[in-house]
């Protein structure tokens, strides 16, 4: 196959890709790059290369799958976060790099503070923030949670794959238990973190994600806070004294969660912080010593 060829499929799938990614020509590569089974990088340096028929079989599969709107990642099976090559299938929500934020935050605070080992990841999905945190840090003990089974399921593959099954205990239910609850954890968790659904129905529904992810993964009721509030009332009763609360939320959500977060906890430090394109993006919420 010529490199002229070569070229024209890499454009063929960035068209296809346009309407379902911000970044199609990256992502024609790295779909390139999978059904070659070589590096993105290789691949891009290596435009003579030839695709044999069952290579070729593969993309032409993979691009009846774009055209019908199904996002890369799901077509692929997998996504990377964090440097982790995550299984990733319709049941679950995409990673995003912005969450990326989220464990650099944890890390940092848990590698600072190595008697706090306890941590829920409340709507955990996938599991990407309960493994990635349990990779880099053996000793933790985590909680993941989901309303959903299916996305349960794809979590605990994901914590077997990465070696980390027995740090993490996974349980369905609305955002945390009972409390106090029979768990294997202790009554109190020193870090909750929570990627929860923050875009409002309304907003979703014209979203071109809309019905390309699990709308139970994004939709955040009218304003977009219905499960944050919930889950900041509720961390009143699971976090330990002295212990950390790490939301993720929409850029347009800031002063309505710091808000939020003051009506809860009057006495606690809150900090908002920016993702490196400099929009609102986590909330840090640090209880004092004694509750």
């Amino acid at each position: 196959m010529s490199k002229s060829q070569i070229l024209n499929l890499l454009e063929r799938a960035a068209a296809r890709l346009g309407t379902v990614s911000e970044t199609p020509n990256l992502d024609a590569q790295v779909l390139l790059a999978e059904i070659t089974g070589k590096p993105r990088t290789w691949v891009m340096s290596h435009l003579e290369l030839e695709l044999d028929a069952n290579q070729l079989a593969c993309l032409q599969s993979a691009m009846r799958r774009l055209g019908k709107g199904e996002s890369l990642p799901y077509v692929l099976g997998h996504w990377s976060f964090f440097g982790l090559d995550l299984e990733i299938t319709p049941e679950v929500l995409i990673p995003r790099p912005e969450t990326e934020l989220m464990i650099e935050k944890a890390l940092d605070w848990l590698r600072r503070l190595p008697e706090r080992r306890t941590v829920a990841d409340v709507g955990t999905g996938s599991g990407c923030i309960a493994v990635a945190l349990a990779v880099h840090i053996p000793s933790l003990h985590l909680l993941a949670t989901d309303i959903s089974p299916s996305a349960l399921e794809v979590a605990k593959r994901n914590a077997r794959k990465f070696g980390v099954e027995q740090h993490i205990d996974f349980v369905a239910c609305d955002l945390l238990p009972p409390h106090p609850d029979p768990l294997p954890t202790d009554e109190h968790f020193d870090l909750i973190c929570a990627n929860l659904p923050y875009i409002p129905t309304e907003t979703l529904q014209k979203l071109r994600i809309y019905g390309r992810e699990p709308s139970l993964a994004l939709d955040g009721g009218p304003d977009g806070l219905d499960l944050i509030r919930r889950l900041i009332g509720l961390s009143q009763e699971w976090l330990a004294p002295d212990g950390m609360l790490l939301l993720e939320l929409e850029s347009s959500q800031g002063a309505a969660v710091l808000s939020l977060a003051y009506d809860f906890f009057s006495e606690a430090q809150i900090l908002l912080h920016q993702d490196l394109a400099g929009h609102d993006r986590l909330l840090e919420i640090h209880l004092p010593g004694q509750l």
